[in-house]
């Protein structure tokens, strides 16, 4: 008696396509050629009217706002795949801080009303939108206790891994967008001087590789600083 040896071809999972944010605008009809910025371009200025949510096709968006007394402080730095002037969404009229590029930026501009009408319609572009506000929320929290109880070492070390999206999937290559030192110590609430003495000494330890105005590349090692009691 003979036996018949049945094979079976394993078909292997598929897995989901990444979330592309542009195909479902387009899929609305929605989307637009991507607006073009050179570096230290405003894409938009603090009272501005908040008509439209921007997504970050490429480059990078600085979020500041500047006090009546004509303080600047810099309260996000974005990177691509991230939504911004989503106030517009909740009732704001005027724009409650400034835009402005870090890099040269390819940035998605929709109206707030056609917005509202896709997020009602595309349950994953919803999904994906909410997720992207909570993320934004649990940032700002962190942010706020950084401040609080963080020495300004341990601020910049955490702001430099953030600027080259640490741990993200998409971003392989650990390396910050040009930045002045002005800009981070606005960002981590110190002086430009006591951000070059950091920039140097992590440099000096091999956490970064620093070298005048060429990009910054972080290294794995600097998360020491931030783990560090």
């Amino acid at each position: 008696m003979t036996s018949k040896r049945v094979s079976a071809r394993t078909t292997p999972p598929r897995t989901a396509a990444p979330f592309d944010a542009r195909d479902y605008l387009e899929s609305a009809g929605l989307a637009r050629p991507a607006v073009k910025f050179a570096r230290n371009a405003s894409v938009f200025q603090q009272g501005d009217v908040a008509d439209h949510v921007l997504y970050i096709q490429s480059g990078g968006v600085k979020l500041s706002v500047v006090s009546k007394a004509g303080r600047e402080a810099v309260v996000a730095m974005l990177g691509p795949g991230d939504f911004f002037g989503e106030g517009c969404l909740a009732g704001q009229k005027l724009r409650m801080g400034s835009a402005t590029t870090v890099t040269p930026s390819a940035i998605l501009l929709v109206p707030k009303q056609a917005m509202v009408g896709l997020l009602h319609k595309e349950h994953e572009m919803s999904d994906r939108f909410i997720a992207h506000m909570l993320a934004r929320n649990i940032r700002i929290e962190e942010d706020l206790i950084d401040q609080l109880f963080n020495s300004s070492e341990k601020r910049l070390a955490r702001a430099l891994l953030l600027l080259a999206r640490y741990g993200q999937k998409d971003t392989p290559a650990r390396v910050v967008p040009r930045l002045s030192q002005e800009t981070l110590a606005e960002m981590i609430g110190t002086t430009r001087s006591r951000v070059n003495f950091f920039l140097n000494k992590f440099k000096k330890l091999g956490f970064i590789e620093y070298d005048g105005d060429r990009p910054l590349k972080i290294n794995q090692s600097l998360l020491s600083v931030v783990l560090h009691d």
